[in-house]
């Protein structure tokens, strides 16, 4: 039979090859059909994989495979078939009602009266509020940030969608020691998962576990060169620093506790709060520590705690179009009544059904309400309103939203209409593009777009300032009684009609 097991792996690698072929041909139009379709040949990938390791084990089986050779071509045939015939017979006495694999209908797509919905998958994948992999649901996390300890802001959700992937002073307000706490690394645990799952679920076809691997790598490099942004040598004790004077600091790693002194550490020990996280961290198996010599088990903590942050940074680099994405959505959302929500979730659906329906095949109805809603043309790719239908042409020629508005300094990315181009220079991508050069007053910088202009007034407004700063009021002027005073006051005066 090993035989026929080599046979049945063949014929499955290329069944699947035909599948995945079937389905690349396909260009679905809505997102989800598109992602139904990218992690249907994403599971036939991973099957791929697993038969072809199996075929790999049955080729390697030598032994086995020429001893069945042997026991077919040689003497009488016949003898042998009636032999597998039997372990045939027997098997399917044994067992009756064991279904047989058709490979033929096992990778074609199945027709709606056979089965269910070929998108129920990833219709259970994502929530409402993701739209189908189109934006991030971050409201979870946002409520987990400002229950933080020692976080002193309050950012409401849009602030937060433009600093939550941002751990350094100013942007993150929390400090160095909070950080250590069981609160905030589930916090960015828990971020961090969240985004490599989205990522899994938009991007079924993508080698991400190589890409993982590749951010493990970068961090134990920057780890080691001691260059992680808020978690140098320095930094790291600079929170121990601030919060004792004094080389007596005794850290309590039972409690998770840092103590001033002696005299109120050896008070806590007597404490029923540390007997009890004592008590539990025997029963894990863990050491209690009587003495404050625990620099390198702190060092740790500050490790999986900047291995977390610098995931969610990259992760959220390469995710900064949907993030971009997210905070318009949620900015568009908040500016609609709940009238206005309400109407845009009814048409989702209904949009949702029509398709469904048309996929289906039915022609009743909503077959006739889909081909209405098909009619409706969009040649000059005008945007869509809530309801699903262009704007105006009026509006659209209004609001300028058919031109183009580059900025080199946020990545080369392109603003649509001078309203968006006007409103994105006090946004955090640009201020941080800004601070990425070196330039702290971006006030003075509206309406520059370059890097090389940027660079050139910076430095001309540093030169400008030292050569005021080392000049003074040199130049006296005289008004028209003798008086002398510095030019400063003269022109202030004189605009006051003073003089």
């Amino acid at each position: 039979m090993l035989l026929e097991d080599i046979r049945f792996v063949h014929e499955d690698l290329e069944r699947l090859e035909q599948g995945i072929s079937d389905r690349i041909g396909e260009e679905p139009k809505h997102i989800r059909d598109r992602l139904a379709r990218d992690h249907q040949i994403a599971g036939f990938l991973s099957r791929i994989q697993e038969q072809s390791q199996r075929l790999k084990d049955l080729y390697a089986d030598t032994e086995a495979r020429t001893k069945e050779i042997q026991s077919i071509s040689t003497g009488d045939p016949f003898v042998e078939f009636n032999k597998q015939l039997a372990e045939v017979k027997d098997f399917h006495r044994r067992y009756p009602n064991e279904p047989v694999e058709n490979l033929e209908k096992a990778y074609k797509r199945k027709p709606p009266t056979e089965g269910a919905s070929a998108t129920a998958e990833v219709d259970n994948m994502f929530t409402g509020e993701e739209a189908w992999g189109k934006f991030l649901d971050l409201t979870t996390y946002h409520e987990e940030y400002l229950n933080l300890p020692g976080n002193p802001r309050r950012l409401p959700y849009l602030q937060y969608l433009d600093t939550f992937f941002i751990f350094t002073m100013p942007q993150c307000p929390i400090k160095t020691g909070d950080k250590l706490t069981d609160k905030y690394f589930a916090y960015v645990g828990g971020l961090a998962a969240y985004l490599e799952s989205f990522m899994r679920r938009t991007q079924p076809l993508q080698d991400l576990n190589e890409q993982f691997s590749m951010l493990e790598k970068d961090f134990d490099r920057i780890w080691e060169a001691d260059e992680a942004p808020g978690w140098s040598g320095e930094s790291s004790t600079a929170w121990q620093t601030a919060q004792s004077n004094s080389s007596e600091a005794i850290f309590c790693a039972d409690c998770n506790k840092e103590f001033k002194n002696q005299n109120v550490y050896s008070a806590h020990l007597t404490g029923k709060k540390h007997i009890k996280a004592a008590e539990a961290r025997v029963a894990t198996n863990g050491n209690t520590t009587t003495n404050g010599t625990t620099s390198q088990v702190h060092r740790l903590k500050q490790r999986a705690v900047a291995e977390r942050e610098h995931r969610i940074s990259s992760l959220t680099e390469v995710l900064s179009s949907i993030r971009t994405d997210t905070r318009h959505n949620v900015e568009r959302k908040q500016g609609m009544t709940e009238k206005e929500r309400q109407q845009e979730l009814e048409a989702l659906f209904a949009d949702t059904e029509e398709m469904d329906a048309g996929r289906n095949g039915d022609k009743g109805d909503s077959g006739s309400e889909s081909d209405s809603e098909d009619k409706i043309a969009n040649p000059l790719k005008l945007p869509l309103a809530w309801d699903g239908k262009p704007i105006p042409y009026w509006l659209y020629k209004l609001h300028g939203l058919g031109v183009e508005f580059p900025c080199e300094i946020c990545g080369n990315y392109v603003y649509m209409g001078k309203r968006a181009f006007d409103k994105h220079f006090t946004e955090a991508l640009h201020i941080r593009g800004l601070k990425c050069l070196g330039i702290t007053n971006t006030t003075l910088f509206r309406e520059i777009t370059g890097i090389e202009d940027a660079v050139k007034l910076w430095d001309k407004l540093q030169k400008d300032k030292k050569t005021e700063v080392a000049t003074g009021d040199v130049i006296q002027m005289e008004d028209a009684e003798g008086n002398v005073m510095p030019q400063k006051v003269y022109y202030d005066l004189q605009k006051q009609g003073l003089l």
